[in-house]
């Protein structure tokens, strides 16, 4: 009769010690899991607070300088995040063609800070050919595309 008591004694610590080990990595992984959640809940918060719009005229002769090889548009922060007005948080393609060479300018003093409501000039230096020519922005993954003619 003991070595009945002791072998189910036996099987009983193994039990609760495989259930301890198995509740730990549960424990953990959903500890994991939360992290990755509230992570990318700011992420897409973030993306969903930015709102952008190219308010250049599309007809204007201003949108091209020929003579300097640049496209000037300005741009609106009309969301709710505020941006930096810098290269690095603005991704330019022109006619498909990722732009590097271009400056971003906070109207009408500069500054640091885009907040809701203001307004950048993007300056990008880029020789075109005459015809009709299309312009991308992305800004925090808003995509703005602005068509313009030369």
């Amino acid at each position: 009769m003991a070595s009945v008591s002791v072998s189910h004694l036996i099987l009983f610590i193994a039990s609760m010690a495989i259930a301890a080990s198995v509740a730990g990595v549960f424990t953990s992984s959903i500890g994991e899991l939360s992290n990755a959640v509230s992570e990318q809940g700011l992420d897409v918060s973030s993306d969903v607070r930015t709102d952008v719009e190219i308010i250049s005229d599309s007809g204007s002769d201003t949108i091209y300088d020929s003579g300097a090889n640049t496209i000037t548009v300005h741009v609106k922060n009309t969301g709710s995040e505020t941006l930096a007005p810098v290269p690095g948080q603005v991704d330019v393609f022109v006619d498909g063609t990722f732009a590097s060479d271009y400056t971003v300018t906070l109207e009408p003093n500069g500054g640091n800070s885009w907040r809701p409501g203001e307004v950048v000039r993007i300056d990008i230096n880029d020789s075109l050919s005459g015809g009709d020519h299309r312009l991308k922005l992305i800004v925090n993954g808003d995509e703005e595309v602005f068509e313009f003619n030369t």
